[in-house]
């Protein structure tokens, strides 16, 4: 694909009479990134990279005639939204259109325990539209402030709540999803799950996502403790031991190494030098529990406040979980970044401390409980690693899937070569559905360039693609 002419973007302009049309440069080089400055790696390849203009439509009107324009003068596409994800997701490598859905943000519909939202609503909004009738989000990453939910279906994975959820694919998360075809007429497309999942953490690549409709949670008066404690393998089994206990109602079970501790100053007046930490969201009623718990295991709970108080007060622990550990650490040294991992059920523990015997210092450990798609109880590793160069970065991965840790490689921008693995015929056959001249984030999807191959593939049989939408 090319990039697009001055001809054709003028050609797009003139069919947009009414629309925001963001065009200064600035502002189009700082929509053109998200959080990809995590990975040095990503941060020299994309740089070069940035839109020609950025549209911010606020009705499905807009995006409809956005959408129509683009593809009729084979302009290419990229969605975004508040642009917190980490890959690069919402850098277009062909120029073109950002289309910002950031002010399509409004709730459609709330029953019960489903809602139906547009996708630039941002997931604390959701939380706040729906927690007065008692339910809340299943699963929010730790940009819960900030993020939209499009951009967490596009280019999340699960996050705070996932320890009883399991990630955002778990079946039962996603009931359905609205999406446009790119198309010089578009439609609208309603798909529900599973056929839905196949718009999930592709980046926006297989089409573009209007409205989400998801289950909710229960809510509950949330109190966050912190406990600490020493020895690595001691705070694991603890957490472990809190993760799988049945009577504790928990949102959140997150593990740091002790020498994670200098990276993360603001919280050292509760977290001791040389001591290992767990972050825990629970119930109120639950704490005294933990304090027993913790006791056995030879920790002390060093902070205990309301969950509700501490977000209203912008300082809630949750922002020091997920990847917002990353984050904050890089602020006190620039040189590091991080790995993305998933350690095998009932052996998760021996999986991390051989693998922290194995690199020492240079991969601190970093790990959040989750329940995995198929239920069983694990964590997902967000390591924090001392950076060298690209080539022992690479090493460290390899080293881990050497060991059995599966690794989504946080460093790389196509799809296939991060969380997915492979080239999905599912995915493929999607896109051509959706987007049938290629224009919506092209270059991120490997399977693309097989498109014809994969297509003629499924005619004949030899590929069983059992989860295509119909439509």
């Amino acid at each position: 694909m090319n990039k697009p002419t001055e001809q054709q973007l003028s050609a797009v302009r003139a069919e947009l009479d009414g629309v925001h049309i963001i065009d200064d440069e600035s502002q189009v080089t700082r929509l053109s990134r998200d959080f990809s400055w995590f990975s040095p790696v990503l941060t020299q390849e994309l740089e070069p990279y940035r839109a020609d203009i950025v549209v911010r439509p606020k009705t499905e009107d807009e995006i409809v005639r956005v959408v129509a324009a683009c593809a009729k003068h084979k302009v290419p596409i990229t969605p975004r939204g508040a642009g917190s994800g980490n890959y690069g997701q919402c850098t277009p490598l062909f120029g073109g259109v950002i289309i910002d859905l950031s002010q399509y943000n409004q709730l459609v519909w709330h029953k019960g325990d489903v809602a139906r939202v547009q996708a630039g609503m941002r997931l604390l909004d959701i939380d706040k539209a729906t927690q007065p009738a008692g339910w809340e989000l299943r699963c929010v990453p730790s940009t819960f402030r900030i993020a939209t939910v499009g951009g967490l279906y596009g280019g999340g994975f699960g996050g705070i709540g996932s320890i009883n959820y399991g990630p955002l694919a778990s079946t039962g998360n996603v009931l359905g999803v609205k999406a446009i075809t790119v198309e010089p007429e578009p439609k609208l497309v309603e798909l529900r799950a599973p056929e839905a999942l196949l718009l999930h953490h592709v980046y926006g690549t297989s089409g573009i996502v209007l409205e989400m409709e998801i289950a909710l949670a229960p809510t509950h008066a949330w109190r966050e403790c912190v406990f600490v404690g020493d020895g690595i393998e001691r705070m694991l089994r603890l957490g472990d031991e809190i993760a799988n206990a049945p009577g504790i109602v928990k949102k959140s079970v997150s593990f740091f190494e002790d020498s994670i501790q200098p990276f993360l100053p603001t919280l050292h007046s509760f977290w001791a030098t040389g001591k290992s930490a767990l972050f825990v969201v629970i119930t109120e009623n639950a704490v005294d529990a933990l304090r027993d718990l913790a006791n056995k295991h030879g920790a002390t709970i060093s902070y205990n406040e309301p969950h509700l108080d501490q977000v209203k007060k912008g300082r809630t622990i949750l922002e020091y979980t997920w990847n917002h550990t990353t984050l904050h650490a890089l602020k006190i040294d620039k040189t590091i970044t991080y790995i993305q991992s998933g350690f095998p059920a009932g052996q998760h523990i021996e999986h991390a401390l051989k693998m922290k015997a194995l690199l020492g210092d240079e991969c601190l450990l970093h790990l959040e409980f989750i329940r995995l798609k198929e239920g069983q109880m694990t964590f997902s590793g967000l390591q924090i690693i001392r950076y060298t160069n690209a080539a022992r970065l690479n090493e460290i991965m390899q080293l881990h899937r050497d060991n059995g840790v599966y690794i989504a490689n946080p460093h790389v921008y196509h799809v296939e070569d991060g969380k997915q693995g492979q080239i999905n015929p599912d995915i493929v056959m999607t896109k051509l559905r959706l987007d049938p001249q290629g224009l919506v984030n092209p270059g991120k999807l490997r399977g693309w360039e097989l498109r014809d191959q994969i297509a003629a593939d499924v005619r004949a049989g030899k590929v069983n693609v059992a989860t295509l939408p119909k439509f």
